[in-house]
């Protein structure tokens, strides 16, 4: 059996009007100035309410070490730095001319 009610394109804006997302409520840190979420602490300095809560320091130290450990599982030097690979810039006139 079907359905005799009408489907207009108002109902359905109407439905989907609380659809839409809202941006994340940010506030200032007191102490360092970033922003953070409402109610969290500040991942910059670890306070919230200008009480320290997080020691970002060894959470650094603990994030250095990991990657240390994956670098040394793959084989690799964890003391030698990623070379950077250079990007050279694309020539008009070389890619103008046609290959010999």
């Amino acid at each position: 059996m079907t359905v005799r009610m009408r489907h207009t394109s108002g109902h359905t804006k109407n439905r989907r009007s609380h659809h839409s997302l809202t941006a994340p409520r940010l506030s200032r840190c007191s102490d360092c100035g970033s922003f953070h979420l409402r109610h969290r602490a500040c991942e910059v300095c670890g306070k919230y309410k200008s009480r320290p809560v997080i020691d970002v320091a060894t959470r650094i130290e603990k994030k250095n070490e990991r990657k240390k450990a994956k670098l040394k599982m793959l084989g690799k030097d964890p003391s030698e730095k990623p070379k950077k690979e250079k990007i050279t810039a694309l020539n008009p006139e070389k890619l103008s001319k046609k290959a010999k």
